[in-house]
């Protein structure tokens, strides 16, 4: 929600307590009273990426670096927003490049996948726009990035499945190119 300001979310908590009201509860009694004004907070919070820009993200934390060998970043955690049913999906992001004369700041490729991740999202697309990103702003000569993830809309809903793990990948530059590259990354996640 970029830059929700009062109006927005007073829009926001009315809309809560309609569908605490459309499912039969009441939303002016006790333990509901807040509820609204708490559920508005709690997922502007989780949807905090609209109002994010990339480049103040990354403030300038992109470092010269005689580097060519592989960076990788493993089990970064992540929550998302499924676009379909506006449940979460939860799991972690691996990302890997290989750098062409730059290396980013380790905390600010966290804080990219956070990002796309803080936006409703199907994890196809949060894994693309991951890996994307990092290849525009570091210029890299590869990217990769895998998101597996547990999905609500599948294990609290329809068929229930408790154990199942969606896993994404995105290869950019070197890594589609190069089996030996996308070979390495692969053999040191496990």
């Amino acid at each position: 929600m970029r830059n929700a300001g009062t109006g927005k979310m007073r829009e926001l908590e009315r809309a809560y307590a309609s569908i605490l009201n459309a499912i039969g509860e009441d939303s002016d009694r006790d333990g509901l009273r807040k509820t609204p004004q708490r559920a508005a907070e709690a997922f502007r919070f989780l949807t905090r990426g609209y109002g994010q820009d990339v480049a103040e993200v990354v403030n300038e934390a992109l470092y010269p670096s005689s580097s060519d060998e592989m960076v990788i970043v493993k089990n970064i955690e992540m929550y998302s927003i499924c676009e379909h049913h506006l449940l979460p999906f939860i799991g972690k992001c691996h990302v890997a490049y290989v750098p062409d004369g730059k290396v980013l700041g380790l905390s600010k490729i966290a804080r990219l996948v956070d990002v796309f991740a803080r936006r409703l999202q199907i994890q196809e697309n949060l894994t693309q726009q991951i890996a994307n990103c990092i290849q525009e702003t570091t210029g890299a000569k590869g990217v990769a990035a895998i998101v597996e993830a547990q999905h609500m809309c599948m294990m609290m809903r329809g068929v229930e499945k408790q154990n199942s793990v969606m896993t994404t990948s995105c290869m950019l530059g070197a890594f589609r190119s190069r089996a030996s590259t996308r070979s390495e990354f692969l053999s040191l996640l496990r």
